[in-house]
């Protein structure tokens, strides 16, 4: 397959192939005039990687788990362990959220909206520009 045929296939464009590629994440072969050439287990490995992407896993993360992926002895349990700090850091991420959906909200609530210059929210901008 070349690269557009497996960008189609594994949802992920051709730039983050190349870019993958770059940064040593996947390898594939060469044909003699230097085009890409991919196989149906380099197709897998990139389906992965959109899958591994989409949960949120860093690069630094995808290249654990398709390494992990790739060794046959592997335990579960580091699969687990990478899965459970990633997951943690997702919940960290939640409560950061809400915390600021909550500031933001109670700003909106309390600009009035109208006309008048003064505004709720762009004293508190401005205020934390000085902390």
């Amino acid at each position: 397959m070349n690269i557009g045929d497996v960008s189609e296939r594994s949802g992920l464009p051709a730039k983050t192939i190349r870019y993958y590629e770059d940064i040593g994440l996947v390898r594939h072969s060469r044909s003699e005039n230097g085009y890409r050439e991919f196989g149906s287990l380099d197709l897998h490995k990139l389906a992965f990687l959109a899958r591994a992407r989409s949960l949120g896993f860093t690069i630094e993360e995808c290249r654990t788990l398709l390494s992990l992926y790739d060794d046959r002895q592997r335990s579960s349990s580091d699969v687990k362990r990478l899965a459970e700090k990633h997951l943690a850091h997702i919940d960290q991420k939640i409560v950061e959220l809400q915390a600021l959906s909550a500031t933001l909200r109670d700003l909106v609530v309390r600009c009035q909206g109208d006309d008048r210059p003064d505004c709720p929210i762009m004293n508190d901008l401005a205020r934390s520009g000085t902390a």
